[in-house]
């Protein structure tokens, strides 16, 4: 079995958990409400549960393979990977979602609503620093994703996709819309139609991996509308490097930048598959 297939397997057998009750001891300072956040809502009722069994969540691995982030109900938590008792890192009013690892392992990136927005932060693993990446109340931030260097955050921002530097400031588009069409279908009149979003890097930084879409979402797909491509930080260029029947989406590369996964549609369902990126052989992972 590949390294990547053993790992995503470990995933996907880990996220059979258990979920503590109590809140995390808080470090220092002058006590807070933790179930608040940002938020200027106050909670008056909360609610407690325990689960073994998780649906829709947000699951990423520590660069050390020893640790597993995800979202459950607007919380995050981390899990050892070989499973175990989850222990929260968020807690509170604020809907937290899409964690993912900083290169070093110190610090989560997060999707999170706590100032009223839907904007990017990072927390630290040991929660003494939480930093607001993005500001304002009308975007809409989707699946941030750190830079190999740990300098910048690329994220989903409407339709396109964006890099922020980890000490904040305006940020600015990724991808020029002229660019977004190359080497796949619709020609270069299909650039405002292009949606941008899922970004992945390998072992090369220089490559952002991403999926793309044309035209607005439908319910009923006509398939192979999502493709998936990679764009040149050196150069600019978007090249696509998978389409199937079926579309290709949520591209995600092995530390060692030989195995690419991605997800796929197969008659009415969604399996995942496996490309050898020296070879090109490629085979179903998960069906």
């Amino acid at each position: 079995m590949s390294p990547i297939s053993s790992r995503l397997l470990r995933v996907v057998a880990s996220c059979a958990l258990v979920l503590p009750l109590t809140l995390p001891a808080q470090r220092g300072g002058p006590p807070r409400d933790p179930m608040q956040e940002g938020l200027q809502l106050r909670p008056t009722r909360t609610l407690s549960f325990s689960t073994k069994v998780a649906h829709w969540m947000s699951v990423d691995v520590s660069p050390d393979g020893q640790t597993l982030a995800f979202d459950l109900l607007g919380d995050i938590y981390t899990m050892p990977i070989a499973g175990g008792k989850a222990t929260p890192l968020t807690r509170g009013m604020a809907f937290d979602a899409q964690p993912r690892f900083s290169p070093d392992g110190k610090n989560i990136a997060f999707v999170s609503d706590r100032d009223g927005g839907w904007n990017v932060w990072t927390i630290s693993l040991d929660k003494r620093d939480t930093v607001q990446i993005t500001r304002g109340k009308t975007n809409t931030y989707e699946s941030p994703e750190w830079t190999p260097d740990g300098k910048y955050i690329i994220v989903e921002r409407g339709t396109k996709l964006w890099i922020f530097h980890v000490d904040g400031g305006t940020g600015q588009q990724l991808i020029a819309a002229a660019a977004a069409p190359a080497g796949g279908r619709g020609g270069a009149g299909a650039a405002d139609v292009i949606r941008q979003m899922g970004a992945a890097f390998g072992a090369d930084p220089r490559y952002v991996w991403f999926e793309q879409r044309r035209g607005s979402w439908i319910y009923n797909t006509p398939m192979s509308d999502y493709d998936i491509a990679t764009y040149d930080r050196e150069t600019g260029e978007v090249t696509v490097k998978e389409n199937r029947w079926g579309s290709a989406f949520r591209p995600t590369l092995s530390p060692d930048g030989r195995w690419l996964v991605y997800g796929t549609r197969h008659i009415d369902q969604t399996y995942l598959r496996i490309r050898d990126l020296r070879t090109s052989d490629e085979k179903w992972l998960v069906g």
